[in-house]
């Protein structure tokens, strides 16, 4: 018993320091105009990024960079998939670009990234503003602290208060499942406080600490914002309703009352006659009016859930809500109760009236457990795409290690329904409950990560994201300079090359022949002549390289610029490697 509950402990504790590396975005960038590694011949006057999901820019954290490293962009207009940045001209307009861009996914989460292109001729890359990938640490570990505490806040609600309503024991007393009801509104108010607070800096980029009131703002009036407002008002409602009605039930004695009709004293007065009866109207009574108002409430707080996470952010958002809904709703129901058990009842608590509330109880949590998987599987299906991304993708093989655990939980659960079966409620099945609570911990805490990873429907369109790569280089002879491009630079034969030649003046040559080649140098092969042609009139020429093996490639440039001038330069290049 206590080697399995110490290495539960150990894998909880890896599993909430894990997260620390920042999280997978969950929009990928799937083209852009001009696009990636491109060249052009003027510039433009507005760019725009696409991507896989509707995003919304982060504020000041959408830049296009000139050559020179003057920023040149305005304000950013984002609708639906798309962004446009407009561009003024730069001071010095020919060369490299930067498009560096930070936007939030439509399921809450940061995606940041650059993108490069070139007017006239490539140029050495700008520098990149600092805090364009990922969330500072301090943001990455308190995300998925943030949602352990919420989800265990949510599963402290509901359990006491399913216990309290149904199965709770006469003569014991409800003072600490009451207390743990107010420590579950508290830690899901601070954890949704938290979600607040941190939504900003995980656009920013910036630490945890560096919160400023206006950007507090801008999340607090955003769809997300309002979201989270309203759990908390939800919250606030329960905290006013529910006391009232977990409290003990007061008996009430009815007293029978006979209605007779007047007694008239006399001769020939009537016998007494009894009133006719009245049939009772149903009346719905207060306390039916207010569990029918935090029913109600309660479904809308768990709404909010799936509502600012991935459940919103796919084909079927209707149904993965819902989904989402139940499949929290049957986890809290579950595992708030067995702390409920462990934590007051199975402890203290008579033999016999624990034979009463424990058959109850089983049967209530293989319902939910039913509805748990059912949801859990609606969710999976959609999330992951397709069957391979199960142990393709971070996200499936993190849903693995949770069904793992989740089925060494169910193992423990039958295991103490068979002892409620057998009427044993003792030792042993006290010892088994814990464990499946400790285990259960660890559910928890794999789901606030899974909310974190990019979930396996998202992988084919981050095959696809375009990611700026490439490469530029100036080369220069004693008879001309050429700036080259080089993209994308992966294996296989369509690698485009483009290149500009110039006077050692600086002032455009046009040549009289280009030529290019490449050659693998280990194992060293041949070099290969590649197709290249000159563009009339003009000082550039565009070509294709082919690349069949993973290596270091030399690349040769060999133009000639007059009848009998000509020379060589090279550099290498390495490939799929």
């Amino acid at each position: 018993m206590t080697r399995v509950l110490a290495f539960l402990f150990v894998l909880l504790t890896a599993v909430l320091v894990l997260p620390a590396a920042p999280a997978s975005a969950h929009a990928a960038t799937v083209g852009s105009n001009p696009a990636p590694g491109s060249v052009i011949g003027t510039s433009p006057s507005e760019v725009t990024v696409t991507f896989s999901e509707p995003v919304t820019p982060v504020d000041g954290r959408v830049q296009v960079i000139a050559p020179d490293g003057e920023r040149i962009s305005g304000k950013v207009e984002g609708g639906g998939n798309v962004i446009r940045i407009p561009v003024r001209k730069a001071s010095k307009p020919l060369g490299t670009y930067l498009i560096s861009f930070r936007v939030i996914s439509a399921d809450s989460h940061p995606v940041g990234g650059a993108i490069t292109f070139s007017v006239g001729a490539p140029s050495a890359r700008p520098e990149e503003p600092a805090a364009t990938t990922g969330p500072h640490p301090s943001v990455a570990v308190a995300v998925p602290v943030l949602k352990t505490i919420g989800y265990a806040g949510v599963t402290l609600i509901v359990g006491p208060a399913l216990f309290l309503a149904f199965l709770w024991p006469p003569r014991r007393s409800r003072a600490g499942a009451s207390r743990m009801i107010r420590i579950g509104l508290a830690l899901t108010a601070a954890a949704t406080l938290g979600a607040l607070g941190t939504q900003a800096q995980q656009g920013s980029g910036s630490p945890i600490w560096t919160l400023s009131a206006g950007e507090f703002t801008e999340v607090v009036t955003s769809q997300y914002g309002l979201l989270l407002l309203g759990r908390l008002v939800v919250l606030g409602a329960l905290a006013v309703l529910l006391p009232p009605l977990l409290r003990r039930p007061r008996r009430t004695v009815t007293v029978p009352q006979t209605v007779t009709a007047p007694v008239l004293v006399g001769a020939g007065a009537p016998a007494p006659q009894p009133a006719p009866a009245v049939k009772p109207q149903p009346q719905v009574t207060p306390r039916r009016a207010r569990a029918g108002a935090v029913l109600a409430l309660g479904a809308a707080g768990l709404t909010t859930w799936p509502m600012t996470g991935h459940a919103i952010a796919v084909p079927l958002p209707a149904v993965t809500v819902a989904a989402g809904v139940v499949h929290m709703a049957a986890m809290a129901a579950w595992l708030g109760g067995l702390v409920t058990l462990t934590v007051f009842l199975l402890r203290g608590t008579h033999e016999r009236m624990l034979g009463v509330i424990m058959p109850v109880w089983s049967r209530w949590a293989a319902l939910a457990v039913v509805w748990l998987v059912m949801a859990g599987a609606v969710q999976a299906v959609i999330q992951l795409g397709s069957l391979p991304a199960l142990w393709q993708t971070g996200y499936g093989r993190l849903l693995l290690v949770k069904i793992g655990v989740l089925a060494g939980v169910l193992a423990a659960a039958a295991g103490a329904r068979r002892m409620v079966n057998r009427a044993r409620n003792g030792r042993g099945l006290r010892r088994t409950v814990v464990v499946e609570v400790a285990a259960s911990v660890l559910i928890l805490a794999l789901s606030s990560i899974l909310v974190q990873v990019d979930p396996g429907r998202s992988a084919s369109a981050n095959d696809q994201a375009v990611s700026g790569k490439g490469m530029s280089e100036t080369l220069t002879s004693n008879l001309y300079t050429v700036q080259f491009n080089i993209y994308p630079v992966e294996l296989g034969e369509y690698n485009t090359v483009h290149a500009f030649l110039y006077r050692p003046d600086g002032a455009p040559l046009q040549a009289e022949e280009w030529q290019v080649s490449a050659r693998l140098l280990d194992p060293a092969l041949e070099a290969v002549q590649q197709p290249i042609s000159g563009i009339v009139p003009g000082n550039q020429a565009l070509g294709s390289l082919s690349f069949p093996l993973a290596g270091t490639y030399e690349v040769v440039f060999t133009i000639r610029v007059s009848e009998i001038d000509r020379a060589s330069v090279k550099t290498t290049v390495t490939v799929g490697t």
